[in-house]
């Protein structure tokens, strides 16, 4: 069985940060190749326990940018 996993990847210092939208999991790695790698293999170890229901269902993605005001 093949399952479609939404995912995004973001610089955070000098590592890649890797998170999947669609379940609680992130990984991160020194480039952007080896935080989604290590995302997959992270998803794999997940998905042994958990069961496809129970993802959230991620139809389009959108980054919102926004600003607040804060002290």
């Amino acid at each position: 069985m093949t399952t479609e996993f939404k995912n995004i990847v973001w610089k955070e210092g000098e590592y890649y940060v890797a998170q999947c939208l669609n379940i609680e999991v992130s990984s991160f790695g020194k480039s952007k190749e080896e935080a989604l790698k290590n995302l997959k293999e992270a998803i794999e170890l997940y998905m042994e326990d958990a069961s496809v229901d129970d993802m959230n269902k991620i139809e389009e993605p959108e980054i919102i940018h926004s600003q607040i005001e804060h002290a």
